[in-house]
């Protein structure tokens, strides 16, 4: 787990720099439970450190976004799977790789459909999303603005 910090080990915003942390999940014992851990892990830093609010719904969307992309990349890409979490401007980026160069592709909502739900889900809760190709596969972005109903508790 790597992130931008302060000489005291705290978080620290850089001017046009984003705040992150990354991991790369191998697909031998890949866990969504710790991808969900390390987001929600990541945005309680935001908050404690940076004084950001972070609701108790956006934790909870961010988790479900993070369980939808890391599922899908574990399903049908080959090799190990990266998850960054980079905040900025106000915005949480969930952005994973993976080595498929296949570009995921939202079915249209019918709800007599039984899963293959996913996408629907993330670009729902998403203010933005993106999917693109790179050099060894593709990355896959869902941009989540940190508001929402409730504030977590102790905030």
């Amino acid at each position: 787990m790597e992130s931008v910090t302060g000489g005291d080990g705290r978080l620290a915003p850089v001017s046009g720099t984003p705040i992150r942390v990354a991991v790369t999940l191998e697909k031998e014992g890949l866990s969504i439970a710790r991808a969900r851990d390390l987001a929600t892990a990541f945005l309680g830093r935001i908050r404690e450190e940076l004084g950001v609010p972070v609701s108790a719904r956006t934790v909870g969307d961010t988790q479900l976004v993070v369980s939808e992309l890391v599922t899908n990349a574990r399903k049908y890409a080959p090799g190990p799977v990266t998850l960054e979490l980079r905040f900025t401007e106000g915005l949480l980026e969930v952005v994973v790789r993976d080595e498929d160069p296949e570009l995921p592709v939202p079915r249209p909502a019918d709800a007599d459909r039984i899963g293959q739900h996913g996408l629907e889900i993330v670009k729902a809760i998403a203010q933005h999303f993106e999917a693109s190709r790179e050099r060894t596969g593709k990355r896959v972005t869902a941009r989540i603005a940190l508001v929402g109903d409730s504030p977590t508790p102790g905030t």
